[in-house]
């Protein structure tokens, strides 16, 4: 009757997203795709931190935007003062590949976050299927990656 609380992306589906950064560096994929995963893993673990946080009741003001934002910094600032992000060659709408990709990977674990909840309130807490938690959000980076690939 009531919705369950909000958990955090479980460490598998971070490692995955983790391997899928590596794996596309390592293949010379498009800095679209790279960026995709690198902000689905910025998302997985704010959410990990976050989680961590509430389970050792540590409370400050405006605590998923300070570490949201740190997480994102901490990414995105070593990235543009290397010379990867930044690059005037490298761009698709006027925004860097890799940013774009960051912004784009971060809404699509977002929202297989938000269905993988959705869903679960429908059965009251319980999973449709074994590992739902896991394959929503990784399917949707899946899916940004192949619309990138195919379209860009």
């Amino acid at each position: 009757m009531f919705p369950l609380a909000t958990k955090a992306v479980c460490p598998v589906c971070t490692i995955t997203v983790g391997v899928g950064v590596g794996l596309c560096r390592y293949l010379g994929i498009s800095d679209l795709i790279s960026g995709a995963w690198i902000g689905g893993l910025i998302v997985s673990m704010i959410l990990w931190t976050l989680d961590w946080m509430k389970r050792k009741n540590i409370k400050f003001a405006r605590k998923a935007l300070v570490i949201g934002a740190g997480y994102y910094l901490i990414v995105i600032l070593p990235l543009y003062w290397m010379g990867i992000m930044g690059q005037p060659l490298n761009k698709i709408w006027g925004i860097d590949k890799l940013l774009a990709g960051i912004a784009a990977g971060s809404i699509a674990l977002i929202l297989g976050v938000l269905i993988d909840m959705f869903l679960r309130q429908k059965r009251e807490g319980k999973a449709f299927f074994p590992f739902q938690k896991v394959v929503f959000p990784v399917a949707l980076l899946v899916i940004a990656s192949l619309i990138f690939y195919y379209t860009c």
